[in-house]
């Protein structure tokens, strides 16, 4: 509702200004080419985040220092802080990464959007531009109606960077035109009160705007055509930065959770840093002209200035915050529940931020269906058969288990199913089924996913023979017949013995080793149908099981070594190392 009051402000405003100073219309067209040139420079990055990029973004994260470097050179390159957070956003949603190295990412995309700055100022304001822009249009446009994704994406770059090019030369020649009829430095305020007052009209077109780059392009140019005062520019050039976190906290309102506390901390990022500038804007601009002189800037080089001004103070707030980032990563996770605060049946790792990039969507489901797993399969199994699942994770001997839990554990495996599996199970398909149909997969995370929707369909029918198992193990657990007592104890130890082995696997311990085991039970259940058949006719026919319990034996003895075949096949489905997650575009 915020966004459409804004916007419909801002359209009624620029009419007004537009039908009574239509010397305006430069300046506006050269700020909606270079907005356009901004869409199409993320459109063509974008093709190039299904692999490397966000190789490099994942393991950059691990280090505070290497995040903070790589979210600085990639908004850079791109020109894109918004794309980085988008990026940024899905990661930490597919539990990719943590929200420390999210943050690592987000404070160095501040330092890497100065890069405007010096474009602009180093390159865009120096030479006719516009000469530049033309032949970039001209190839970016025919690489543009290529079907080949890359080329399709190095056409939007070309593209992009032409109308960018292009958006500054309109607006500087609308200064320079602007300039003979109306002269803005009047408006100009002095001292601290025109900082404050500059800084509040930098965050309202930044707002308006929804990019920083586009309003430092548009008060570079104006600084350049002598249309504003140098430290109303300086003011500017903080409320700008300050602005665009109110577009980011506006965008994630609807979004989920890893997108508002990376929008929360970018804008404790920065109105800190537009604060702490704002207070210091005097001694930092004597500072920059210090550095000026230093690096042979002539004096009357503002746009240059500002760039070295705009690159300071974010460098600056980064150097601030990195002491605090620990207590700023606190807050947020009191301030936003986590996914482990969630109900049990609510998905923890999906939302519509993974539909992002195909490596976040199969990481997402992944890590899911493991939740799904270990948290809930594991618990269902376990309760079926009257053992605690503590007792399954220690070392204790499997025998001594199965004879202490002579108690019966009442579990209703339908309710659980109901409650705690299906809303989840269905969310896993229908992200898995959405991201199928929307996102370019290659072949094997095609694959993958296909992996991945098998082991939940089994998942599934380990739910339903664990409900036949349960009825039978409840009813016979304290049976006064020792030898049916018997068989279903052996019916427990053997599944017992493969959850052990499942969750040693699942922990990574001697990893190989587990797995050959796993392999082996595998291999046994598929074998141990006819041979426990064998074992049972002879308690039949010497009449020491009545036929009720007979029936009940065979039924159960297929259900328990379908069980494990199931169990064990989910886990190997899951736990195996498949390296398709950030695999590359072919």
């Amino acid at each position: 509702m915020i966004k459409k009051i804004l916007f419909s402000t801002f359209l009624a405003l620029l009419a007004v200004v537009l039908y009574f100073n239509p010397n305006f219309k430069t300046i506006a067209t050269g700020v909606a080419i270079l907005l356009f040139g901004m869409i199409m420079l993320e459109e063509g990055f974008k093709v190039f985040t299904k692999g490397p990029l966000q190789n490099i973004l994942k393991k950059a994260t691990d280090k505070l220092y290497k995040g903070i470097t790589a979210g600085a050179l990639v908004t850079a390159l791109i020109q894109s802080s918004s794309l980085v957070s988008v990026i940024t956003i899905s990661f930490i949603s597919a539990g990719l990464i943590t929200l420390s190295g999210g943050l690592g990412l987000i404070f160095g995309a501040n330092i890497g959007t100065t890069a405007t700055a010096w474009l602009v100022a180093g390159f865009g304001l120096k030479i006719k531009i516009s000469a530049l822009a033309m032949p970039m249009l001209i190839f970016g446009l025919i690489f543009s109606f290529k079907k080949n994704a890359t080329l399709k994406g190095v056409g939007n770059v070309l593209a992009g960077l032409g109308f960018f090019f292009l958006g500054i030369h309109y607006m500087k020649e609308g200064f320079d035109y602007f300039k003979d009829y109306i002269d803005l430095t009047q408006f100009a305020v002095s001292g601290y009160l025109g900082a404050i007052i500059y800084a509040g009209l930098g965050i309202v077109i930044t707002t308006i705007l929804q990019s920083s780059s586009a309003t430092l392009a548009l008060i570079l140019t104006a600084l350049a055509a002598g249309q504003i005062e140098y430290q109303n520019a300086l003011a500017l050039a903080i409320g700008a930065n300050v602005g665009t976190t109110i577009t980011a906290v506006l965008s994630s309102l609807s979004s989920n959770t890893a997108g508002k506390r990376l929008a929360v901390a970018h804008l404790i990022f920065n109105v800190s840093t537009g604060l702490i500038s704002l207070a210091l804007i005097f001694p930092l601009a004597n500072f920059v002209n210090s550095l000026s002189e230093f690096l042979n800037i002539g004096s009357k080089d503002y746009t240059l200035k500002l760039a070295i001004f705009h690159t300071i103070f974010n460098v600056l707030g980064v150097l601030l915050m990195i002491p605090f980032i620990k207590r700023l990563e606190k807050f947020l996770l009191k301030l936003f529940i986590d996914y482990k605060d969630k109900a049990i049946d609510e998905p923890k790792f999906l939302n519509t931020a993974i539909l992002e990039f195909p490596g976040t969507l199969i990481s997402a489901v992944l890590n899911e269906s493991k939740y799904l797993y270990k948290k809930v399969i594991f618990k269902i199994v376990s309760h079926a058969l009257s053992i605690h699942r503590n007792d399954i994770k220690s070392d204790e001997k499997i025998k001594d288990i199965i004879n202490k839990s002579d108690e019966i554990i009442l579990t209703d495996v339908e309710d659980m199913y109901y409650t705690k599996v299906k809303n989840i199970y269905g969310q896993i398909i229908h992200y898995t089924a959405k991201g199928q149909q929307d996102l370019k997969l290659t072949k094997q995370q095609n694959k993958r996913l296909a992996e991945i929707k098998l082991a939940n369909r089994r998942m599934v029918e380990i739910i339903r023979d664990s409900r036949e198992l349960e009825k039978n193990v409840t009813r016979f657990l304290d049976s006064d017949n020792a030898y049916v007592k018997k068989e279903y104890d052996k019916f427990r130890k053997k599944v017992v013995k493969v959850l052990r082995v499942i969750y040693k696997f699942r922990k990574n311990e001697e990893k190989e080793v587990y797995f050959n085991q796993l392999m082996n039970l595998k291999k046994e259940a598929k074998n141990a149908i006819h041979s426990d058949n064998k074992s049972l006719d002879k308690l039949i026919r010497k009449e020491l099981i009545t036929t009720d319990m007979a029936s009940s034996l065979v039924n159960d003895n297929v259900n328990v070594n379908d069980l494990i075949k199931r169990l064990i096949q989910v886990a190997e489905l899951l736990y195996s190392e498949k390296d398709v997650i950030l695999e590359n575009e072919k």
